[in-house]
């Protein structure tokens, strides 16, 4: 991003505001792949965790929209984490294997130790909002 310099004290202020802040935030939209479960660790607040199935899909080759070619689709897993409480219980609560959902958070890199005692890296999307799309137990037309 270029800045002109002659930006007015109050105008630099706004610019410069923008300019150092930064952002995280994932928006998902997909099916769930598990029934929730909840852990709780020794001393630390409890989580709900499922995984989230997105689909993205494209025509292979040089036909227009509508017009033949094949259909590629990649499916996509994420770890999703619900963390407030409210918001947690609920998940745990009425989120089922096939239900699809919007899933709106964070983006989170981590390292945890398996049980052969080896360091892996886990991605994590951190749950702020889930709303519920439909419960799984019916499969509508897409």
């Amino acid at each position: 991003m270029v800045l002109k310099l002659t930006l007015s004290f109050r105008g630099w202020s706004t610019v410069m505001q923008l300019c150092f802040k930064a952002m995280n935030r994932v928006q998902l939209l997909g099916r769930v792949g598990q029934d929730p479960i909840m852990r709780q660790v020794e001393g630390k607040n409890p989580v709900t965790i499922f995984s989230l199935a997105t689909n993205e899909m494209w025509r292979t080759g040089d036909s227009e929209v509508g017009q033949g070619g094949d259909v590629s689709q990649k499916t996509t897993w994420h770890r999703i984490s619900v963390f407030r409480p409210g918001l947690r219980d609920v998940t745990y609560q009425y989120v089922r294997k096939g239900s699809r959902i919007f899933v709106e958070g964070k983006i989170d890199y981590g390292e945890y130790t398996d049980k052969n005692n080896v360091r892996r890296q886990a991605t994590t999307i951190i749950a702020d909002n889930v709303i519920f799309l439909s419960d799984g137990s019916v499969r509508e037309k897409v």
